[in-house]
């Protein structure tokens, strides 16, 4: 019966892998090299990853500033509307991402949070600052809730401890606390980054213009067809993949 319940998970498991891997390798091998080289060369399409990166990683960056006492709040004390809170948390990810865009452009388009901006200086129609709210939006819950559970996993005795050596509360957190979640929050950023990487719905109604990949790609295909979109694909799954891979690997390693 063991022999019968590895093998069966391991089939059930190689099934799900290459579910997720015949896609991968199917694109590649549809592109092809010289193509993939070609595209690696086109200004436009670097253009539009190097956009989509950098727009997710600042909205990644700002989530983690205002995300993380939010989520060791949740992790740490019970308080009335706690599961409230969690599940407004929660929303974005069962939003479809087109209504997402709608509800984003009515609140910031319009009225008061409007006239904010404007005072501001800043725009949101066709502007980076509109394809960051969007990621940021849908791809938050993964950084906060990545990070509430690595906060669970802090023994409350070690801040207890350091509190009883005389350590204040903002160094116990960034000293004791951070530290030891520090890999499910690394865990939590690669995926709220790599989710607003492959952000569409919200972002091509908020902003169309300037291209992020994920519009870029779209936009070949509605206009040339697979032939010129598929490069793009390729070359953003490259470039994210291994930038993702990269810097688990670096966060796993420093665990060891």
């Amino acid at each position: 019966m063991k022999h019968l319940f590895n093998l069966t998970f391991l089939l059930l498991s190689a099934l799900v892998l290459l579910f997720i891997v015949i896609p991968l390798v199917g694109l590649f091998g549809g592109v092809g090299w010289s193509a993939l080289f070609t595209a690696f060369r086109d200004s436009e399409i670097m253009g539009s990853v190097w956009l989509t990166m950098k727009v997710s990683f600042y909205g990644t960056c700002l989530i983690l500033v205002t995300g993380l006492p939010l989520a060791y709040l949740i992790a740490r004390h019970d308080f009335r509307g706690k599961s409230f809170v969690e599940s407004l948390i929660d929303i974005p990810v069962m939003l479809p991402h087109t209504a997402a865009g709608i509800a984003l452009l009515v609140a910031f388009n319009r009225g008061v949070m409007d006239d904010i901006f404007k005072s501001l200086g800043i725009r949101i129609v066709d502007t980076e600052a509109g394809i960051m709210i969007a990621m940021m939006f849908l791809s938050a819950p993964f950084l906060i809730n990545g990070a509430k559970e690595g906060f669970k996993n802090v023994d409350p005795k070690l801040e207890n401890v350091a509190r009883t050596l005389g350590a204040g509360r903002f160094a116990v957190f960034f000293r004791v606390v951070l530290p030891n979640a520090r890999r499910e929050i690394v865990n939590g950023m690669l995926m709220m980054w790599s989710r607003g990487l492959g952000e569409f719905g919200a972002v091509v109604i908020i902003a169309y213009h300037p291209m992020v990949a994920p519009v870029l790609i779209y936009d070949r295909f509605n206009n040339y067809g697979l032939t010129y979109s598929a490069p793009v694909a390729a070359v953003m799954i490259a470039v994210s993949l291994s930038t993702f891979l990269l810097v688990r690997w670096v966060n796993n390693r420093k665990r060891v």
